[in-house]
């Protein structure tokens, strides 16, 4: 039916004629309740985001040449946030010729990565950027 036979319709009815799809051929509208429809749509949103997770990414740097009693440490805090369901970015930062022995920083990873296997696992291995090896851990489901 034409636009102006809708608006009519829609004025008897008193509802408002609504455009769905505006851009199909011809153009799709329908007769409703708009401040209902508007209240609707809010209220789904904000079940939406009430009902959403955002995870946030935590940081813990290691040195190739760290204690024992140290990495223990760095392994309780990112247990920790990884029981709190943020994700975890694991780098070792080399400085100066402790970039020629990168495989510590791999074995130092690994050892990382076995310590918080319990709550979390490997979501991206260790990975050399530059001066820096990161490797990513989430926290499991």
């Amino acid at each position: 039916m034409s636009s102006r036979q809708a608006q009519e319709l829609a004025d008897e009815q008193g509802l408002d004629l609504v455009k769905i799809a505006p851009t199909a051929q011809p153009p799709v509208c329908k007769i409703m309740n708009y401040g209902k429809y508007k209240f609707e749509m809010n209220k789904r949103e904000k079940e939406n985001r009430k009902n959403q997770r955002v995870v946030n990414v935590k940081e813990v740097q290691l040195s190739p040449s760290i204690d024992t009693n140290d990495f223990n440490t760095k392994c309780r805090h990112a247990i920790k946030f990884l029981k709190g369901g943020d994700k975890v970015r694991v780098m070792v930062r080399f400085r100066g010729r402790e970039l020629s022995h990168s495989q510590i920083g791999f074995t130092l990873l690994e050892n990382f990565a076995e310590q918080c296997s319990e709550v979390g696992s490997v979501d991206k291995p260790a990975k050399l950027e530059g001066r820096n090896m990161v490797m990513f851990l989430s926290p499991l489901s």
